[in-house]
């Protein structure tokens, strides 16, 4: 170790001055490097018995020191007689490098033995996975690692919804490319996906089944588009080195009836009313433990009798905690943070317990275009790809920026 090093050159100073110290030196990192990495205040110590000046003994010590260059760089005395000692880049590349060498570097035996669930990520197969999503992923990923190093069995989930409002939405922007390589007109809806990766989907279609799919619905175009984007991601999330062991699908929670026992759950408890063709939560009368209690009652199913984001969430996490993790972490971008306090009362409300639950927030990623801030979104096709970021990096300083 480089302290004890660093011990045996300051006992063999010690003996140039003929000061006597048999005790072991004592060393502490300082709190900022541009002091050095490491400190002593051997010289303070000292000072007392010999009665001397300690600045003028620290002085004393160094110029009777020798060391490696190729471990230290430099030493200084500083405040009242410190001894700093500033490691060499070469011993720091060293030491970088034997931690990325050693597979288990940084593991603890902690023996904590508990069930721990992370989700992340967790874009809907709509498009490519923009460098907001990598940031979550490089985000959830460290804390995973972090988490089994320290003893924790993880379990990496990543939550999406393959039906709804969103996924027609695409399929039709891919139908409505693929009859423009038919050669018809048509009216390109603006809240439509224009993303160039669209037309290569309807090329594809297009590829493989000519003109037969003129008369197809929106839904075939969906169910080919999902496959793409979704192996894309897979792809995209692999080369980065990030793994999940459960990918669910919110579409599940409809047929296992999951939705509806929620739901039900809430009317037994006289939790829920109809006002003007929807379906509220009294979200004003539950307990909060995140963020701030509402004033008013959330609509929890449109008029529409399509539900808001936050049914299916409170029903996702109700079959999370059926499957008794003892830690559940959720990462969210910060469009969420105004809406999982809601999920986490509401799961409250009905008798679960939510104390186990973390919510890591992280702000969105910010990109300039011109001196301006340039407004991302995946529907107008305005972002750039994790697969853009590699291919600019290189994977291996992706992997470790």
């Amino acid at each position: 170790m480089i302290k004890t090093e660093l011990d045996k050159n300051l006992q063999l100073a010690l003996r140039k001055l003929d000061i006597p110290f048999t005790d072991e030196i004592q060393f502490s990192r300082t709190k900022d490097v541009k002091f050095g990495n490491v400190s002593t205040n051997l010289a303070l110590l000292l000072a007392k018995t010999l009665r001397t000046n300690p600045r003028d003994l620290a002085n004393r010590i160094t110029e009777n020191l020798e060391f490696n260059p190729d471990i230290i760089s430099r030493v200084e005395v500083a405040g009242a007689g410190f001894i700093n000692f500033f490691y060499s880049e070469n011993y720091l590349f060293e030491q970088l490098k034997q931690m990325l060498l050693n597979p288990i570097f940084g593991r603890h035996k902690l023996n904590i033995s508990q069930k721990a669930n992370v989700e992340f990520v967790s874009a809907n197969p709509t498009g490519p996975l923009s460098l907001g999503h990598g940031r979550q992923a490089v985000l959830g990923d460290v804390l995973c690692r972090l988490l089994e190093n320290a003893g924790y069995d993880v379990t990496r989930e990543y939550y999406f919804n393959n039906a709804g409002f969103q996924m027609k939405r695409l399929g039709e922007s891919v139908r409505l490319r693929y009859l423009e390589l038919l050669g018809q007109e048509v009216d390109f809806p603006e809240k439509h996906y224009e993303g160039e990766y669209i037309r290569e989907i309807a090329a594809s279609i297009h590829e493989e089944h000519g003109t037969t799919w003129e008369n197809e619905p929106y839904t075939s175009f969906t169910a080919v588009a999902e496959t793409i984007l979704f192996g894309n991601i897979k792809k995209v999330l692999e080369k980065i080195d990030v793994h999940f062991d459960v990918y669910f699908n919110e579409d599940s929670l409809y047929h296992d009836g999951s939705i509806q026992k929620l739901v039900d759950a809430f009317r037994a408890r006289e939790m829920v009313y109809e006002k003007d063709g929807a379906t509220w939560l009294a979200t004003s009368t539950f307990e909060y433990d995140h963020g701030q209690k509402p004033d008013t009652d959330k609509v929890i199913i449109k008029s529409t009798g399509e539900p808001t984001y936050r049914l299916p969430d409170m029903a996702y996490h109700a079959n999370k905690f059926e499957r008794k993790f003892d830690v559940i972490i959720d990462i969210f971008g910060a469009d969420h943070i105004a809406e999982y306090p809601d999920v986490l009362a509401g799961l409250k409300a009905i008798g679960y317990d939510t104390s186990h639950v973390r919510v890591l927030i992280h702000q969105f990623v910010t990109l300039l275009k011109e001196g301006e801030v340039l407004k991302m979104s995946k529907r107008k096709a305005n972002f750039v790809t994790i697969d853009e970021l590699v291919d600019i990096l290189g994977i291996d300083v992706f992997r470790y920026f």
